[in-house]
């Protein structure tokens, strides 16, 4: 599982700060997940390659986190893009996106498919065999979702020479890393416990941003390999919290920390902060495992 940072400051862009936007990386599948200003740009940068997009992951109709979209869906026509792009967000992102298009006289030459979001109760948006994506209901000035993307449980892995010791016929290893037991070449059964190893752990990622401290998410997102949470402010300011519904640092850490997660990463940082490793400071007297998102960074798990 790998994760790209392309923008990861709030509101207003600036020449070193580009608001929200990443690529994960999970089982095959480049997803973008929100789409702030300059954000086609930010893939040349960090050469994401724009065909391996197949879907959109907008959390909020807030403008740092979809003004790129229109812009990046334009480009992909120019490009002479074939292959059909999805895009999951909130009730009214269609009829953004459409009339720009439709006044730019811009429509594309690929299939566009809009997955409106309303429901404010976790709801699996995507389903394949390998992964399944739901979004994480937040709290915030509008309606916004954070977005759960786990991996289905893994094969299991094949002791060749317990398999072989066990006699049992080659075209049966595909069956025993499906979990099946097996009979071998004298028609005894085998049990697939014999013969395999336990698979490699599944892989989650919560995505959280934007939204004030909000730990009716923790059930939903426990136990989760890696949690993203906005962390707009720092303390000093956290009286801002109530009214703009953001987080602090501290206030992710709880999250973090509540929900028994491996590794938090705060992000959507304002800009009236110029030192960021304090966040990092204030988030571990509460969580252990901290990490800072920043552009063009790449996490890897």
């Amino acid at each position: 599982m790998k994760l790209t940072i392309l923008g990861c400051h709030s509101a207003t862009p600036r020449i070193t700060a580009n608001p929200t936007a990443q690529v994960l990386e999970i089982q095959g599948h480049l997803f973008l997940i929100d789409c702030g200003e300059a954000t086609q740009v930010q893939l040349r940068r960090y050469k994401v390659k724009f065909s391996r997009i197949k879907h959109i992951f907008i959390s909020h109709l807030h403008g740092d986190h979809f003004f790129g979209l229109v812009g990046l869906i334009s480009t992909f026509r120019l490009l002479g893009r074939e292959a059909d792009l999805h895009v999951y967000g909130p009730k009214g992102i269609k009829e953004a996106i459409t009339l720009q298009l439709k006044l730019g006289k811009s429509w594309t030459n690929y299939s566009l498919f809009f997955h409106e979001l309303d429901s404010t109760k976790p709801t699996q948006i995507f389903e394949d065999d390998k992964v399944k994506i739901t979004t994480i209901p937040l709290n915030h000035r509008v309606y916004t979702n954070g977005f759960l993307f786990q991996e289905k449980t893994k094969e299991r892995k094949l002791d060749y020479k317990a398999a072989q010791k066990a006699n049992i016929h080659h075209t049966y290893f595909q069956k025993l890393k499906q979990g099946f037991d097996v009979k071998n070449e004298s028609d005894e059964l085998i049990k697939n416990n014999t013969v395999t190893l336990e698979p490699e752990p599944s892989l989650s990622y919560a995505y959280c941003s934007d939204t004030a401290y909000f730990p009716e998410i923790i059930p939903q997102i426990k136990d989760a390999t890696v949690l993203y949470h906005e962390s707009t402010f720092l303390e000093s300011h956290h009286h801002l919290c109530e009214p703009t519904k953001h987080s602090t640092a501290k206030e992710a850490a709880v999250i973090a920390k509540k929900a028994n997660v491996n590794t938090l990463i705060l992000g959507h940082y304002s800009g009236r902060y110029g030192d960021l490793s304090l966040f990092k400071k204030e988030a571990e007297e509460v969580f252990f495992n901290v990490k800072l998102a920043e552009d063009g960074k790449v996490f890897e798990f």
